[in-house]
């Protein structure tokens, strides 16, 4: 089991959670609307949801009916590897 963050983190992303997090499974960029746990690295510690300012962290089996959707948010967003990449070169 893992933990996720759910809805009141969107556009927050307070950063507690990730200076707390002491096996740095918090991630998220800039450009993200808010934070998200990476469910291989998490070792379900809680330090993260005990620092969250706006409560947006719960144990996987736990989160609110309201929210269960960000489960498989959370879980994508890891699974996504990383981005392609672009050739600058012509194939001609």
């Amino acid at each position: 089991m893992s933990y996720v963050i759910v809805e009141p983190c969107i556009d927050v992303k307070d950063g507690a959670c990730v200076e707390a997090c002491p096996v740095d499974c918090i991630e998220g960029s800039p450009a993200d609307r808010q934070l998200y746990i990476d469910p291989e690295r998490c070792v379900d510690c809680d330090v993260c949801a005990t620092v969250c300012p706006v409560d947006a962290i719960y144990p996987e089996n736990k989160v609110p009916r309201k929210w269960m959707h960000f489960v498989a948010i959370n879980n994508d967003y890891f699974s996504r590897g990383p981005a392609p990449s672009v050739s600058t070169t012509s194939g001609t």
